[in-house]
């Protein structure tokens, strides 16, 4: 998936509130800088969200194998024996 690192920019027109942007400005913000960021953040929150949503079925079925059988290797793990 993209990050807002991966170096090729593209020049784009955003409408914002003025009063927002003066105070973006008055307070010295990196307005390309800081949208690139929070546009990455809400795109991996929507990618995540729809993978989930599309693969919802295989981690039901995957959880309820593991509810039934347990983990696979479980007897090989030394930190949870005792519990």
């Amino acid at each position: 998936m993209a990050t807002s690192d991966d170096g090729a920019k593209r020049p784009v027109n955003l409408s914002l509130s003025a009063k927002v942007l003066d105070r973006a400005r008055e307070l010295g913000m990196n307005l390309s800088a800081t949208v690139d960021a929070l546009l990455a953040e809400e795109v991996r929150r929507r990618y995540w969200e729809r993978w989930n949503e599309e693969n919802r079925e295989a981690i039901a079925h995957y959880n309820a194998r593991i509810a039934r059988e347990g983990l696979p290797l479980a007897k090989y793990r030394s930190f949870m024996k005792g519990r």
